[in-house]
């Protein structure tokens, strides 16, 4: 299996092109992708005003507020209230969206995907779960709390010598291949399956 460790401390903040927030890119595929050329991408986005989202055409959108009260999204012209933390909200990124903030700002993990070429599934995790990336996808684990473990399972089923690797808050394992990893995480993390369509 192919793992990256992705830390949190390693993001630069860019501004939305907007204007009303800033996002750090976790990971995209295939990496390095530009916003019109992604299968899939993943960020964290700091949300401090009201304001419109972009729109994307083809992309489906996966928001999950990690931190804040939440928002009222109004999606083609209906309201969603995403006031529930870390419970992943899906909707088109076709149609004109407009997020407004309850009661302050938040930070949303968004996930995005070309629904024509990837499918992904999000979820919010907690304990130890294994890491298993569908043939030819990804799995990526972020981590919402300090003291999260990854530990590589090897041939026959032993691990790597050390325990494992130590995730903050926010840092992430981007995992490829057949072999399982296990991540056990002392609080939550959020874990996105990416397979082809």
């Amino acid at each position: 299996m192919t793992v990256r460790i992705l830390r949190a401390a390693d993001r630069a903040p860019a501004p939305w092109k907007n204007g009303g927030g800033t996002v750090r890119e976790i990971a995209t595929g295939p990496e390095g992708a530009g916003t019109d050329a992604f299968d899939w991408r993943v960020s964290l986005a700091d949300v401090t005003a009201d304001g419109p989202f972009s729109a994307l055409p083809g992309v489906e959108r996966v928001l999950t507020v990690v931190e804040g009260a939440g928002m009222d999204l109004v999606v083609g012209g209906e309201h969603h209230i995403v006031d529930e933390p870390l419970w992943p909200h899906g909707f088109p990124g076709d149609l004109p969206t407009e997020g407004f903030l309850l009661a302050g700002p938040v930070v949303n993990l968004n996930v995005m995907y070309r629904r024509a070429r990837t499918r992904a599934e999000t979820a919010v995790v907690c304990g130890t779960v294994r890491l298993l990336p569908p043939e030819g996808g990804a799995v990526l684990a972020v981590s919402l709390d300090d003291g999260a473990e990854l530990a590589v399972s090897l041939e026959g089923g032993a691990e790597l010598e050390g325990g494992g690797v130590r995730l903050d808050r926010y840092d992430a394992v981007l995992a490829a291949g057949a072999s399982p990893g296990v991540l056990r995480t002392m609080g939550q993390a959020v874990l996105i399956t990416f397979s082809d369509v």
